[in-house]
């Protein structure tokens, strides 16, 4: 992987968002699957908190969040923090697990992320912004710095808030169309991508737009009519691993990686013997090999809710007879092997 990968992307870039409980390990890995070569060109790791990746408790905890495989290379870490000294440890301590860059999250709403002074909060102190991108640039190295973040706080304020970003010449910066204020309430404002893109013109520095993309052809629509560099499609994806190889699957086809896509996340995420690979994986990914037991114990007993999937389902199942019946069965459900019986039943009833 070279220094800065993003300018060996092919354009316009299709990226994957980075969407907390979404986008982890699993998820990542079935859409490289039946999406790729096609893309998405770059994943992104659910985003992390630099703070607690810095604090041994933490790291133990948040390591699960940073696995990944080489299938979804390039992937990008998302770090947030309102601490440049804890960007720059956290940055440096992620290129040695071997990402191929560093995001930073300056656009998440959430109430929690902003008490902390991270997030979307960000916008309104553009000084400290600017002291965490250098800081990730110090730490990451060689490797490329991005910002994904909204086009103003209360209202828009593009030309101050992209100016301030463009200063300290991250890789890209991924500007999601609304305002923290207007959350998803209304439609994403496309029409204002030209600000930062004629702001970024000559400086090297990638416009990408995220907001409402229903599909490939919709992000292919976008850059031509808003001239970004790429797009970041994020609410699309959901139970449609196929979306960036523009597939369309049958029923059958679906419901049998809905089966695999659980299955992993469980073997991945959930408690039981199956730990001991990701614990292995771990190791190598990151190079940490001389762990002890106490830390050992504590990296495999996190463990992910299998409550996470259930969004999941919902969106594998819909849009075909008996989805209905087959989605209320699968909410109760409580394993993989629960949801594999459901769905080879369902298969035999229904579709067989």
């Amino acid at each position: 992987m070279s220094a800065n990968f993003w300018q060996n992307l092919p354009k316009p870039i299709f990226t994957l968002a980075p969407m907390a409980d979404v986008t982890d390990a699993a998820f990542r890995q079935i859409i490289a699957k039946y999406s790729r070569p096609y893309g998405p060109h770059i994943f992104y790791t659910e985003f992390v908190s630099a703070d607690g990746l810095m604090h041994p408790a933490g790291r133990a905890k948040l390591l699960r969040e940073l696995y990944f495989t080489p299938a979804e290379q390039p992937i990008v870490a998302q770090l947030f923090t309102s601490k440049p000294a804890k960007m720059r440890e956290a940055a440096a301590y992620v290129a040695e697990l071997g990402f191929a860059g560093v995001d930073i999250n300056m656009g998440c709403p959430d109430e929690g992320i902003e008490k902390q002074g991270c997030g979307a909060s960000l916008i309104k102190h553009p000084e400290l912004a600017q002291e965490l991108i250098l800081a990730a640039k110090d730490g990451a190295g060689d490797l490329p710095v991005s910002v994904k973040t909204r086009i103003g706080y209360n209202k828009v304020e593009l030309e101050t808030w992209a100016a301030a970003l463009l200063a300290t010449k991250p890789a890209s910066i991924t500007f999601h169309w609304r305002t923290r204020k207007e959350m998803s309430k209304v439609g994403a404002h496309w029409e204002l991508a030209e600000i930062p893109v004629q702001m970024a013109t000559g400086s090297g520095v990638l416009i990408l737009g995220n907001g409402d993309v229903a599909d490939l052809a919709d992000a292919r629509a976008k850059v031509a009519q808003s001239g970004v560099d790429g797009v970041m499609i994020g609410r699309a994806i959901y139970g449609n691993p196929w979306l960036f190889a523009e597939t369309i699957p049958t029923t059958t086809e679906k419901l049998q990686v809905l089966v695999e896509h659980t299955k992993l996340f469980s073997d991945l995420f959930l408690a039981g013997e199956t730990n001991e690979k990701l614990f292995n994986s771990l190791n190598q990914s990151s190079g940490l090999i001389d762990r002890t037991d106490s830390e050992r114990k504590s990296v495999l007993g996190h463990t992910k809710s299998f409550a996470m999937m259930k969004k999941h389902f919902k969106a594998y199942v819909d849009g075909f007879a008996g989805a209905s019946e087959l989605r209320a069965k699968l909410m109760l459900q409580d394993s993989a092997t629960g949801v594999a019986e459901v769905v080879k039943h369902f298969l035999t009833d229904f579709v067989g």
